[in-house]
């Protein structure tokens, strides 16, 4: 089952897709008869510009997938793209640090949920979001991190043409594909520095990118990769997927992110269910 809501954050209304195990017997109901599993949550962060339906329906897909594999998903658009109120480019990374956490916070008022079971998915700016999320919200226990920006001004300045930059800066204002940037924008992104964080964040990570992404470089999830290896716990896998680009537009690509993530979150899992049985 699949359900559109909106959660507040400030005076905008962020668009919502949750998806639902399916044959999900209420937990009221489980109550009562003595059977009171919960779900693992996964929540699932767009990128620069981007929607909660993804290019290629690349999260629409994701979230059905994961959804028959047991588990409640959100995916949602900042505010100002998608369905959701607001304007995009007068925000930042912070801003959109709190709607994640927002929409957190809807999602674990859910008594199916399992707090202790809680992922987010980020791709390219998102997957940057989704890390500085998880290192100031403890509530957070995995991330799958697809393309993910490793710095925010450059990368995001990169995609806009460095005119584009100083038109904002000179003039207040630049538009790209619709959206209209002001510097806040531009000085919020450079405030954060994701590598320089990641080692903070204690849970484990999943990085997927693809050889040939032109937008943010495959290189950066093998740095990722050897920052996430400097942390006393948690741990790091990374798959890089021959030819794929940034969006993982072609269908056999997009397929090995999901059996790719679907697979990580299965091996999660069933470590948890061990450590369960030895701790009883």
């Amino acid at each position: 089952m699949e359900r559109f809501v909106e959660v507040k954050w400030q005076d905008e209304r962020l668009a919502v897709s949750v998806h639902y195990p399916p044959q999900r017997q209420p937990y009221e109901e489980r109550a009562e008869e003595g059977k009171v599993s919960r779900v693992p949550l996964t929540i699932i962060c767009h990128g620069f510009v981007g929607s909660r339906i993804g290019v290629d329906r690349l999260f629409v897909n994701a979230a059905r997938r994961l959804a028959n594999d047991g588990h409640l998903v959100l995916r949602f658009d900042y505010a100002g793209c998608g369905e959701s109120t607001g304007e995009y480019g007068a925000l930042g990374i912070d801003a959109m640090i709190e709607q994640t956490q927002a929409i957190l916070d809807y999602a674990l008022q859910c008594s199916d949920v399992d707090p202790q079971r809680v992922t987010l998915i980020g791709h390219s700016l998102g997957g940057a979001v989704a890390l500085l999320t998880a290192v100031r919200d403890p509530r957070i226990k995995r991330l799958a991190l697809w393309s993910p920006v490793a710095y925010p001004f450059n990368d995001i300045v990169n995609i806009l043409g460095r005119d584009r930059y100083d038109e904002a800066v000179k003039t207040g204002r630049t538009e790209y594909l619709g959206y209209s940037f002001t510097p806040a924008y531009f000085e919020a992104l450079g405030k954060h520095q994701p590598f320089q964080e990641a080692p903070k964040f204690q849970g484990d990570v999943l990085l997927i990118h693809g050889t040939s992404d032109e937008v943010i470089p495959a290189d950066y999830s093998f740095l990722y990769q050897k920052v996430f290896w400097m942390r006393s716990d948690g741990q790091c896998d990374k798959e890089i997927i021959f030819q794929a680009d940034h969006t993982y537009s072609h269908g056999s690509h997009r397929e090995e992110v999901y059996e790719r993530t679907m697979e990580w979150l299965a091996k999660w899992e069933k470590r948890q269910q061990q450590w369960a049985h030895w701790s009883i």
